[in-house]
């Protein structure tokens, strides 16, 4: 007997997105009944490694900084109506996050929730080390290491009765791929209903970029009512095939050409899309208009998972320091460029990133040679920004100084000097073999 279809929404597309984007989602969700659930996906590697940082700093941190704002909104429609959430807002500290949102559901007055906590790919501890040393032919020690993890434990967590899954880092489609295993009872091998899953959730994986978000250009690419962008929701068949709609009474659009553009984005190589679930090939694929606002993708196929998985690992990068003041009126783009080499010169120690914001940024380099050899324009509207990467805060601290100094030490109607300094993490990835890493999920307690 077939399985009815699983509706997933998605409430977020990276860390920093939209508060109330899942609101509309969720109340489609409601309304339209039966299985479904709402995926947030909130994490990179960037946001990853603040998240490491925040940890550091104090041990009850490190996950989502936004997770109040993005679940307490929604928690209590979401657990009256059986829709179950996934994400992995967890970041850095899962049980942390976790933690939370079992207290937001106790003050709206759901005092039991099921809230399951998958873990398993935090490789930061000593027994990991030679295996990280190994593959990333390095002696350095990582702050922290974190391996991308599949959909399996998220299936289990569903399968145990979880209304709540709360990860770390897993891959983004995963967060899809998991809810459909289990509601469907899929096979761990089962490649092709896996491929097409985990593209189902990659189109779900960045938010509004599949509803014309990302696909939005005036005058190429109209948009309707972009400001009230819906969030799309995939309706996943038993054959692991999908439908991309939207959120109802919201703008942007799902049309073969926005669907098109999020299946082909960040992936490497359309007959092989790595993911820890499967190798997805969409080389055969076919997109279709079956309505208004709705895609169909179909003949997605699968291929047999990597042997390894990926690990991404975070080490000490010492500060970053970054400056900015603004210059107008005539002569302001050459005045931008005297202060860049002022603050050159002074700063010998530094190597530089100098942008001239809308003149020379988008396409500049760390190094500054585009900026060097782009000829003087006559931009009457310009902003300096420098910034810079040292191991010592008091070496990166010197730029900012410098920069401040620019109001009154020449050139001339320098103005909104805005300086900042942090700490850094750098980053580098390899692959490990997947038996060295066992994901598993937990429950609240």
């Amino acid at each position: 007997m077939a399985r009815q279809p699983l509706l997933i929404g998605c409430g977020a597309g990276f860390s920093g997105d939209r508060i109330d984007a899942a609101d509309p989602v969720v109340t489609t969700l409601a309304e339209n009944g039966g299985p479904a659930c709402l995926m947030l996906e909130t994490l990179a590697e960037r946001t990853l490694a603040l998240a490491q940082l925040r940890r550091r700093e104090d041990p009850g941190a490190g996950y989502e900084p936004m997770l109040d704002a993005l679940v307490a909104p929604i928690l209590a429609e979401c657990l009256g109506s059986g829709i179950r959430i996934v994400s992995n807002f967890g970041a850095a500290n899962p049980e942390a996050a976790a933690w939370r949102i079992d207290e937001i559901a106790h003050l709206q007055g759901f005092p039991n929730p099921r809230i399951a906590i998958v873990t398993g790919d935090d490789l930061s501890g000593p027994e990991y080390h030679e295996l990280l040393a190994r593959h990333l032919h390095t002696s350095r020690v990582p702050v922290s290491a974190n391996a991308y993890l599949g959909a399996e434990a998220i299936a289990a967590a569903w399968d145990a009765g979880a209304e709540v899954i709360v990860t770390g880092r897993v891959a983004d489609p995963s967060l899809a791929v998991g809810p459909a295993m289990a509601h469907f009872g899929w096979d761990a091998g089962d490649w092709d209903r896996l491929g097409r899953a985990t593209m189902a959730g990659h189109l779900l994986e960045c938010g509004a970029q599949v509803t014309g978000g990302y696909f939005a250009d005036p005058g190429f690419n109209d948009v309707p009512d972009l400001a009230n962008v819906g969030f799309p929701i995939a309706k996943v068949s038993e054959d692991g095939s999908c439908v991309i709609g939207k959120a109802e009474h919201t703008g942007g659009c799902v049309t073969i050409a926005t669907v098109k553009e999020q299946l082909l984005y960040e992936v490497h190589d359309p007959a092989a899309y790595l993911t820890p679930d499967v190798t997805a090939d969409i080389t055969h694929a076919h997109v279709t208009q079956v309505g208004p606002d709705r895609v169909a993708l179909s003949d997605v196929r699968g291929h047999e998972r990597p042997a390894t998985l990926k690990v991404t690992a975070f080490y000490e990068g010492g500060w970053l320091a970054e400056g900015g003041i603004s210059y107008a009126g005539p002569g302001a783009e050459a005045r931008a460029r005297l202060a860049a080499e002022i603050l050159a010169r002074r700063l010998p120690e530094l190597a530089l990133r100098i942008d001239l914001i809308g003149v020379v940024s988008v396409l500049a380099d760390d190094h500054g040679r585009l900026f060097s050899k782009a000829p003087i324009g006559d931009a009457r509207d310009v902003r300096l920004r420098v910034a810079a990467r040292h191991h010592d805060r008091e070496a990166a601290e010197r730029l900012a100084q410098e920069v401040t100094a620019l109001y009154t030490c020449g050139p001339a109607g320098g103005g909104g000097v805005r300086t900042a300094i942090r700490q850094r993490l750098s980053t580098a990835s390899c692959f490990v073999p997947r038996e060295a890493v066992q994901a598993r999920f937990d429950w609240v307690q």
